[in-house]
């Protein structure tokens, strides 16, 4: 039996997320009930992210019986795990958006201007490489809506930017979200998160499977069909 520990951005007590991150227990409560649905054998624990950086580093040694799931994007250095050279690349902001200005010519975002609110789901498989719905911050702040009408223009586009940027950090199979922004014709990029974060709450009981089954079974190398949309999203608060 192989043990999956899931780390989320919040309070973590007895294995219970607190009450003031509900996003992050929805975030935790679709990925545990992804694995289960598919290994019934698994034992799953969450964490806070926070337990990282204050228990020592043995508690967290790797280990082929434990497959580590970071919903958090703040994790210590010496944290090891397969993924650990992707996240550090993700969480370089600077050399992202400058690879970006290089590459493409696109504007990024600077300090806090012209923060993404647009997310393009790409599903990295061993096999393939799929692109989910876009998914849009709402009228209100840190709400999500899935899906968001795009042109098959601007789409190509941000396929083509996720899929080169994903190649430079030499991602492997997670499901990634590319953070951007729309100002009349031009796009701005943002960031790349390595994993479902908050904006993919907008896919549950929305799209068919969740970001977060399709991340799981990235992890666990099973197959993936293309991502159906069956209904309009509903809006969740998100914690920052």
């Amino acid at each position: 039996m192989s043990k999956v520990i899931i780390i989320v951005n919040a309070q973590v007590e007895s294995g219970k997320i607190s009450a003031n991150a509900p996003v992050a227990e929805r975030m935790a409560l679709a990925l545990s009930t992804s694995i289960i649905s598919s290994h019934h054998s698994h034992e799953i624990e969450i964490i806070s992210g926070a337990d990282l950086w204050t228990k020592s580093s043995h508690l967290f040694e790797s280990s082929n019986d434990v497959i580590y799931c970071p919903l958090t994007i703040k994790l210590p250095d010496w944290f090891s795990f397969p993924a650990q050279n992707i996240y550090n690349a993700c969480r370089d902001l600077e050399n992202r958006r400058k690879w970006v200005r290089q590459r493409f010519g696109y504007q990024t975002s600077q300090d806090n201007m012209s923060l993404g609110d647009l997310w393009l789901p790409v599903i990295l498989t061993n096999e393939q490489l799929i692109y989910a719905s876009i998914i849009s911050e709402g009228m209100m702040p840190n709400h999500y809506q899935q899906p968001y009408d795009l042109s098959s223009d601007f789409y190509l586009k941000l396929k083509n930017l996720a899929g080169e940027l994903l190649d430079s950090i030499e991602a492997i199979p997670s499901v990634y979200l590319l953070q951007f922004k729309l100002i009349g014709h031009d796009i701005i990029f943002d960031r790349l998160w390595p994993f479902p974060a908050t904006p993919a709450v907008a896919s549950i009981n929305v799209q068919e499977p969740d970001l977060y089954a399709c991340h799981w079974r990235c992890l666990s190398n099973q197959p993936i069909t293309q991502p159906n949309i069956k209904s309009l999203s509903v809006n969740f608060p998100s914690q920052k």
